[in-house]
C-alpha cells in the first residue's frame, strides 16, 4: 500500500469549519434540550462539542445565532424526510398513510430533542417581537416546501384540491406538530396509526367538498 493511500486526506478549512459548526450545532441541540434556553450558556455548549468559546464564536455571534440555526437545520431536516415520503409513496394511499404514521412515530419516540427544542424556540420567539417574524418565516418556508409536494403529488395522479394547497399544508405540519407533542405526553393517546389516518380524513373530506 503506497504512503498517499493509508494517510487519511487533510480536511480543507472550509470542510473543518463545516465540521466544527455541526459538532457545536449537535452539541447545543442537547444543551438546549436539558437546560433551556435561558439556562444554557455558550461556555456549556463549547465545553460539551470539546472546543473552546473561541471556536463557537469564530463560527457563530452568539447563543440567539445557535439556538435559531440548530432549529433552522433540525426541521429542514425533518420537512426533506416528510416531503420524500410523500414523493416516494404517491401511488398508494394506503402505503401513504403507513409511511407518515410510521415517520410521526419515529421523531416522538427517538427525536427526544426536537420537541423539546420547538417548545423553547417558540417561548423564546414569543418574548422577542423581533424573532416572532423569524419564526413565521420558517414555518411559512416549511408550509411551501410541502404544499408543492402535494400540488406535484396531486397532479400526478390528476386530482383537483378546490382547498388552497398552503392551507392544506399548513393543516398537516401543526397536527404533525401536535401529534408529536401529544404522543410524548401519553402514547397511548396517539396510535401507531394516527396521523396517516388524520391525513386522510382531512383529504377525504376535502373530496367530498369537491363532489357536492
Amino acid at each position: 500500500m503506497r504512503d498517499d493511500e493509508a494517510r487519511p486526506r487533510r480536511l480543507t478549512r472550509a470542510e473543518t469549519k463545516a465540521r466544527t459548526r455541526a459538532l457545536l450545532l449537535d452539541a447545543a441541540a442537547k444543551v438546549f434540550a436539558r437546560k433551556g434556553f435561558a439556562g444554557a450558556s455558550v461556555e456549556d455548549i463549547a465545553e460539551s462539542a470539546g472546543f473552546s468559546i473561541g471556536a463557537l464564536y469564530s463560527n457563530f455571534s452568539g447563543k440567539d445565532e445557535v439556538f435559531i440555526e440548530l432549529l433552522s437545520s433540525r426541521n429542514s431536516s425533518r420537512l426533506t424526510e416528510g416531503a420524500a415520503l410523500v414523493s416516494e409513496n404517491s401511488d398508494s394511499i394506503q402505503d401513504l398513510q403507513t409511511a407518515m404514521s410510521r415517520y410521526l412515530i419515529e421523531v416522538a419516540d427517538k427525536d427526544m430533542d426536537l420537541a423539546a427544542l420547538q417548545a423553547e424556540f417558540w417561548l423564546y420567539a414569543i418574548r422577542r417581537p423581533e424573532f416572532q417574524k423569524s419564526l413565521a418565516a420558517q414555518f411559512r418556508s416549511n408550509r411551501d416546501e410541502l404544499a408543492a409536494v402535494l400540488a406535484a403529488r396531486a397532479d400526478k395522479r390528476d386530482q383537483v384540491v378546490d382547498a388552497a394547497l398552503d392551507n392544506v399544508a399548513t393543516v398537516l405540519l401543526a397536527m404533525f406538530q401536535g401529534l408529536v407533542q401529544l404522543r410524548r405526553t401519553d402514547p397511548a393517546l396517539v396510535p401507531d396509526d394516527l396521523y396517516g389516518d388524520a391525513a386522510h380524513w382531512l383529504f377525504a373530506g376535502l373530496n367530498a367538498t369537491r363532489e357536492e
